[in-house]
């Protein structure tokens, strides 16, 4: 049909470890811009996947058409004719990610914004879809099939739609009345769980039971759990989740319920930021970084409900569930970050913030899926003494904005709050916008809950210490830290401890005591030098704990926050 998009990947020599390319169009201007898209929806920062992209060829029936680049990820054809073109390229696929593209003799996986270009003119015609691979292998995507190959109603859906290709088989799961595939990737040393399909579908239901709507994706749902040596991630999609999870969690005694967090997570961003999206991101611009502080409320809210989910789904318990929580407030707490960066600006600079953060980074930064979540257990509790509830709040946005596809501000949550707390509004506001303004304490104390110190078990040196060819060398000195105050910075090649050598980080640790100065020798660009070290006592983590004096005030409070729905 004209004005579509013939889109073909060649998957067939995959030891290559490349995708050959080719797009098809006519088109509709004399001057076509062909952009290849910076970053992919749900990982924001700028990743340039052009970067694995060559061999770039446009052509058309009179001949080869001369392309002239514009930026690194942007090509000119100019004074081209309203006949039929043809762009090929490859694209190196070695990169084994959620929002990559990767094909070894194994199988293949990628997002598809790591792939396809946007042709000018293109972005909301239909586009379509052809794989070719190996005979063994299927090709698994969750875009509409239509003849011989798949449809996207517009360029958006096709970069929405990840493909995974393999000798591997989807299986069914059932999620109230909607059917859905599991697609199960990699072996894990002592197999698949064998509740898994049915843990999953009870996860699944749980999230519809918490939005209170049946899933958005109707029957057209893929989810795909890769099981790989190392890794942990997902990469939410309108119509599917792409999971990566490692063997050595899944041995641990939390790393099974961890997987179905994971599951949980990605399976509510069907409606919270798929649908229910920030207004800067409707529509997405492929090429250029968006900013948003919304991302807090799509991810910490996300992060937040991932714990409560497999309570609701009756495969973990309440004490389970305190302990989860506590880890990731503990996390918080431990986090000087918190205290420099605000939630808001947490969000907005995660372009260049934290999918780029190095080891000094929490000094200066704060995750905002975690301060989000802690943010979003506050909201809960605070909601709850006015007899309302955060996920009551959530679900009444996705009425007024997800189900009619309208971006949504803060304003508009602080509209919802406001009629139910004036003052908790402006508590959102303060806690958004300041940094260290999150009264965790507090806020627990109302459900009869506290926070008790986990202490070290070794001194606190104030640094973050790696081996490296037998050498001891500082990579970070925490802000107010013994180590800075002995005026150690990243690079520091410690030598000895009062007069005896070291070659391991942890001998550091041995030779010291609480409260003990110590004479460090220290070598700094091939300089040596010495300065006192003056251990601390440190606190390891916190713990979540239950009041035992509790009033029934708070007991009556803890109850009704434990319903979530």
């Amino acid at each position: 049909m004209n004005g579509d998009v013939d889109v073909h990947l060649d998957l067939v020599r995959p030891e290559e470890q490349r995708i050959r390319v080719t797009m098809r169009w006519t088109p509709s201007t004399s001057r076509q811009i062909l952009q290849f898209p910076l970053w992919t929806p749900g990982s924001y920062t700028i990743r340039d996947p052009v970067q694995h992209l060559h061999s770039l060829e446009l052509t058309a029936a009179t001949g080869p058409v001369s392309l002239r680049r514009l930026a690194p990820n942007q090509w000119l054809a100019d004074h081209v004719d309203s006949i039929p073109h043809r762009l090929t390229y490859v694209v190196e696929a070695r990169d084994l990610t959620v929002r990559t593209a990767f094909v070894d003799p194994e199988f293949a996986s990628f997002s598809l914004a790591a792939v396809v270009m946007e042709l000018d003119g293109c972005r909301w015609s239909p586009h379509r879809l052809g794989v070719s691979c190996a005979d063994t292998w299927q090709v698994h995507c969750p875009l509409s099939w239509e003849g011989d190959g798949w449809r996207a109603n517009d360029f958006d859906e096709l970069l929405d739609s990840p493909v995974q290709a393999g000798p591997f088989h989807g299986q069914p799961f059932h999620v109230l009345d909607h059917q859905h595939t599991l697609l199960l990737m990699g072996d894990p040393p002592g197999g698949w769980p064998t509740t898994l399909k049915a843990d999953v579908e009870r996860i699944c239901e749980a999230t519809c039971q918490l939005m209170g709507t049946p899933p958005p994706a109707g029957d057209r749902y893929q989810l795909v759990i890769q099981m790989l040596d190392s890794g942990y991630g997902g990469l939410e999609h309108d119509h599917c989740a792409v999971l990566q999870f490692n063997w050595a969690a899944l041995s641990k005694p939390d790393g099974y319920r961890q997987l179905l967090q994971l599951v949980g997570h990605e399976y509510l961003h069907q409606w919270n930021v798929r649908r229910l999206r920030p207004q800067e991101f409707r529509p997405y611009d492929y090429g250029h970084p968006v900013v948003s502080e919304g991302l807090w409320f799509a991810e910490g809210i996300t992060s937040y409900f991932d714990l409560v989910l497999p309570l609701l789904a009756g495969t973990s318990d309440r004490s389970t569930l305190l302990q989860d929580l506590g880890d990731e407030l503990s996390r918080v707490l431990m986090a000087p970050g918190r205290r420099v960066q605000s939630l808001a600006a947490s969000a907005e600079e995660a372009w260049v913030k934290l999918y780029k953060s190095t080891v000094v980074s929490i000094d200066s930064q704060i995750s905002y899926y975690r301060l989000g979540a802690a943010s979003a257990f506050c909201l809960d509790v605070r909601l709850r003494q006015r007899g309302s509830s955060l996920a009551e709040q959530l679900r009444a946005l996705w009425k007024t904005h997800g189900q009619v596809g309208r971006g949504f501000v803060r304003g508009d949550l602080t509209l919802l709050l406001k009629a139910i707390d004036p003052e908790l509004a402006e508590d959102l506001d303060r806690w958004l916008d300041r940094p260290d303004s999150l009264p965790l304490q507090d806020i627990a104390g109302l459900i009869g809950a506290r926070f008790d110190p986990v202490p070290l078990k070794r001194p606190d040196l104030g640094l973050t210490l790696a081996d490296m060819n037998g050498r001891v060398v500082v990579k970070r000195a925490a802000v107010d830290g013994p180590g800075r105050a002995a005026a150690l910075v990243p690079g520091d090649e410690l030598i000895a401890v009062d007069g005896r050598r070291v070659g391991a980080a942890a001998e550091v640790s041995s030779l010291l005591r609480v409260d003990d100065p110590a004479l460090i020798t220290y070598a700094r660009r091939s300089c040596l030098g010495t300065t006192k070290l003056r251990p601390v006592a440190g606190v390891e983590r916190w713990c979540l704990s239950w009041e035992p004096a509790a009033s029934s005030e708070q007991l009556f409070l803890r109850d009704r926050w434990f319903r979530f729905l």
